[in-house]
């Protein structure tokens, strides 16, 4: 069995909880009332993605490649 390893974005929404995003698998987008419970929803959105691409035969992503950097500007808002 091999680790993947995965990003994710976790966004605190407006109304409560947490959006969180996982870049690498494209529509991969799951919600958890506090971030324990978002990271815990991540975890089990990846596999069912995973398991997923699986059965369709599909190339499962990986971030080996992946270079992240975060991009500053300013802006008048």
């Amino acid at each position: 069995m091999k680790v993947l390893s995965y990003r994710v974005m976790i966004r605190e929404e407006p109304e409560g909880g947490y959006t969180v995003i996982v870049p690498s698998l494209p529509g991969c987008i799951t919600y958890g009332d506090t971030i324990k419970e978002a990271i815990k929803m991540a975890k089990e959105a990846i596999e069912l993605y995973i398991e997923s691409l699986q059965k369709q035969g599909e190339e499962i992503p990986t971030e080996t490649k992946t270079l992240e950097y975060t991009v500053m500007m300013e802006a008048n808002v």
